[in-house]
């Protein structure tokens, strides 16, 4: 008989939350909202996001729009927030916010798909939270 999967405290998620800085716990889930180029941006990251969960028996719920992706991450069978959400959020934050290193011969795109969400893209998502693709 497998074994339920412990509800973290809300003390242990804002300790995991201290490792994974843009990331919230919000409505009972870890949710981040990722800031992209467009439809095509929010397509690679959701199927990137798609093949970590699949790979880890452990599945985000997505929201995928035009200018941004909302992943949410919680365990329903236990009913909240446990190890596998906060470990599922730390490898998908690793693999949509790596970018090829100084001493790397990779250069990566001259217009990253997935941005860097600062102040100023929060700016831009509520000014062109109308506007469709």
């Amino acid at each position: 008989m497998a074994t339920k999967d412990r509800v973290l405290s809300d003390q242990e998620i804002a300790s995991a939350l201290s490792r994974l800085s843009q990331w919230r716990h919000v409505d009972g889930v870890l949710r981040r909202v990722y800031a992209t180029d467009g439809w095509r941006g929010s397509m690679l990251a959701a199927n990137a996001i798609a093949f970590i969960c699949e790979a880890a028996d452990h599945h985000a719920d997505l929201l995928v729009t035009w200018p941004k992706l909302t992943v949410s991450l919680a365990t329903h069978s236990a009913g909240g927030i446990t190890a596998k959400d906060v470990e599922v959020a730390g490898l998908i934050e690793a693999q949509l916010t790596w970018r090829p290193g100084p001493d790397s011969s990779l250069t990566g795109p001259a217009d990253p798909f997935v941005k860097r969400w600062t102040r100023a893209s929060r700016r831009t998502k509520s000014r062109d939270s109308g506007r469709s693709g």
